[in-house]
């Protein structure tokens, strides 16, 4: 076996070169390693500027790999082209092959091209390690080799179960419970400032700020555990299943042996999926997945609306936040100031909502023993994910870790609240105590000059009744 590395250009030909498939030869670009299938869904298919994520093409190295190992023990591959496949599938997940796949989301909806496209290159670079003919197909054919016992329609699922819970794990919980730890940080720090709380908009009792992080805290965290909770049934994988389930050329014991290598290969507990069809005729693993990733968006959603609020002004405004300026608000009103991170994550929010929507809607789009309305589904979940992630990271780097409080604002608030006036209810009455609250407001006075011109509490006993640090 020649000890070669691709390079940037790939081959290091140039030129065109003629690969051949079912439907007869095509010319390809002879620096690529990709075949006729690919070169067709490039002219067919070349819509947009969405390409198909490259994780989905590292997920379907360890896919290929599996399949090798599996097919080299049973010995159905030797081990020269086993080997050279697993060597090669090995480059693919270490991203040294990203060149080599540059195919569109809009494309069929099993994912088909996507899997030739990997077979393709998979099959030229182990030619080129072996010293043959590229595009000649020997001694490594991609569907008889690289593809052997597998279809494009339990192959692409599986590939996209293992891109997502790798997603899940190394990018999208680490950044949110590194944030979930930021937000506890200022529930200890602020767990003993009280402030005003707000309902409907509108003056509530108080509570301390902790208290209030302590929701955006826990919230957060809840959101988090149902996306670790949706990896249950990313963990089931297709493989095996072929065409239309039932496991056609994919020898006994295929399924099993394959789910095996690839949970050693990933360290990750995947399993055969107990019922094929599902997995094959549907995307409800994927559409829980997406669900749970718009619930993040829902409660990141949430929090930084009301760090926003909160941070309004800072004059004439709320005002009882103060977040990090990080850069200019305003190309023409000087030194203003803007809450651009929290404003950042409303967008991605809104845009997780929107992808998680058409998800749930190509979910509902199987039609018998094939869903295909898979690259839709993937190129979602994924970009969904990734900027979830990117932007929590942000969101704690430059505004939850550096916001500070002002004091003074939150003080002015709280002295001036007249829903204190609850403290007196049990006292005196709701009808009383909703009196001297009316009262207060259309007269403009304090609490207290309201409750005791009524007559109804003197002061001695509203100053012991009416202490906020009490009603927390």
């Amino acid at each position: 076996m020649e000890n070669q590395t691709p390079n940037a250009i790939g081959t290091g030909q140039t030129g065109n070169r003629r690969e051949s498939d079912s439907m007869g030869v095509i010319d390809v670009p002879a620096e690529h390693y990709w075949g006729a299938q690919t070169q067709r869904s490039l002219v067919h298919f070349s819509i947009g500027e969405d390409r198909m994520p490259k994780e989905v093409y590292h997920a379907y190295g360890y896919v290929k790999k599996a399949a090798a190992l599996v097919n080299q023990e049973d010995g159905r591959l030797s081990d020269e082209l086993a080997e050279t496949i697993i060597k090669v599938a090995d480059e693919v997940i270490e991203k040294k092959l990203d060149t080599e796949f540059p195919l569109y989301v809009w494309q069929t909806g099993s994912g088909t091209q996507s899997n030739m496209n990997v077979n393709e290159v998979i099959s030229n670079r182990a030619i080129q390690l072996l010293g043959g003919e590229l595009g000649s197909k020997k001694p490594v054919h991609p569907n008889d080799h690289v593809n052997m016992g597998q279809s494009s329609n339990d192959s692409f699922p599986t590939a996209m179960h293992i891109a997502a819970v790798t997603a899940i794990d190394s990018q999208l919980i680490p950044s949110l419970e590194n944030l979930v730890d930021a937000m506890n940080t200022k529930v200890d720090q602020w767990k003993d400032v009280v402030k005003i709380g707000r309902t409907h908009l509108q003056d509530a009792v108080p509570l301390t700020v902790g208290q209030e992080w302590s929701g955006y805290a826990y919230q957060l965290s809840d959101a988090i555990q149902r996306v670790k909770d949706s990896r249950q049934k990313l963990y089931e994988i297709a493989e095996g299943g072929t065409a239309v389930g039932t496991g056609l050329n994919a020898p006994e014991g295929f399924a099993e042996n394959f789910a095996d290598k690839i949970a050693f290969l990933t360290g990750k507990p995947f399993v055969s999926s107990p019922n094929k069809f599902a997995a094959q005729g549907s995307l409800d693993a994927m559409v829980a997945a997406m669900a749970s990733l718009r619930g993040v968006a829902v409660a990141l959603m949430k929090i930084a609306n009301d760090m926003r609020w909160l941070a309004s002004g800072p004059r004439c405004g709320i005002g009882e936040l103060i977040l990090p300026p990080n850069e200019p608000g305003s190309s023409i009103m000087p030194g203003k100031v803007n809450p651009t991170q929290c404003e950042a994550i409303v967008m991605i929010c809104i845009q997780v909502i929107g992808e998680d929507t058409a998800v749930a809607f190509a979910g509902s789009q199987g039609n018998f023993e094939l869903n295909a309305m898979r690259p839709i589904v993937i190129n979602n979940f994924l970009h969904a994910a990734s900027i979830l992630a990117d932007g929590a990271e942000k969101f704690r780097t430059y505004s939850v870790e550096g916001t500070e409080l002002n004091l003074e604002k939150i003080n002015e608030f709280l002295n001036r609240s007249l829903m204190l006036v609850t403290a007196l209810s049990p006292v005196i009455g709701y009808d009383k105590a909703s009196s001297i609250a009316h009262e207060a407001m259309n007269k403009n006075l304090t609490l207290r000059e309201a409750a005791l011109s009524s007559g109804y509490i003197d002061g001695e006993k509203f100053d012991e009744i009416v202490d906020p640090k009490k009603m927390v």
